[in-house]
């Protein structure tokens, strides 16, 4: 992932044939019942509405539907796999953005004010780069992991917030069969959101995908994005963060958690 980002930043893109929807999707397990501070988030969204965005929030119930309507039994099974509303966030972003494609953002991030246009202007796939530095156990930037030549222990990979594309993009492709694939043969105990539905299953798909391409002599079909902060964040505190609904907490089998 690290040679990927770095060359990626002067090689060649294709310029898509398709065009990105001007859809905003956004997933909470139950509509009927969205928090106060999430709901904040969500409507912190609402400028892009005079910009010609059609906004959309599915829930587990209009999700599910969605999959079934538009997608195979054996999508449902995995769909109905997920043991968390992250892991079916997780899946279901997938779905939506290969059938549709769009822009599909998380319910707790809060968006910044930045123009999305640039971002939107034909159907290139755009993901976010991170890095996760192991001994400090912390996330680093990325710009300036890729300029230390230190020796470290560092993971790069791309996260599944945002995701941005037109339809039927080979990566979201790859993605979503390799974690249906997974989500099948796993078992139902398995917590490791990150490998089954995450981060870790899309950047799997997108480091194949672009071995292929490299090997075929194709231009590169995806780009980076940076500069994600000024368009949103991921707002810090909120009141589902501090329990079980908090996937992080999950993962690590916390369960309730003091909230004080």
């Amino acid at each position: 992932m690290r040679q990927l980002i770095t060359t990626s930043r002067s090689g060649p893109h294709i310029v898509s044939r398709s065009t990105t929807p001007r859809v905003l999707v956004q997933f909470w397990d139950d509509a009927s019942s969205i928090p106060d501070d999430v709901q904040e988030c969500l409507e912190s969204w609402v400028p892009l509405a005079a910009a010609g965005f059609e906004r959309t929030l599915l829930d587990d119930r209009s999700a599910r539907l969605f999959i079934e309507n538009h997608f195979s039994a054996r999508n449902v099974r995995a769909f109905d796999r997920c043991s968390h509303p992250a892991m079916r966030a997780d899946y279901f972003r997938l779905c939506f953005m290969l059938r549709f494609g769009g822009m599909y953002v998380d319910a707790d991030d809060e968006y910044q004010g930045a123009d999305v246009e640039p971002l939107i202007g034909n159907g290139q796939l755009w993901l976010q780069p991170l890095c996760y530095d192991i001994a400090s156990d912390s996330m680093v930037d990325v710009a300036s992991a890729l300029a230390d030549t230190a020796e470290a222990a560092r993971i790069f990979y791309v996260n599944n917030n945002p995701l941005i594309a037109g339809p039927g993009h080979p990566v979201i492709s790859a993605a979503l069969e390799r974690s249906t694939a997974l989500l099948l043969a796993a078992n139902r105990a398995n917590r490791d959101l990150q490998s089954l539905t995450g981060p870790g299953n899309l950047t799997a798909s997108l480091v194949s995908h672009a071995v292929l391409q490299a090997r075929a002599g194709e231009t590169q079909d995806f780009e980076f994005l940076t500069g994600w902060d000024a368009v949103a964040v991921s707002k810090w505190p909120l009141a589902y963060r501090a329990d079980e609904r908090n996937w992080r907490n999950w993962v690590r089998g916390d369960g309730e958690v003091d909230r004080a």
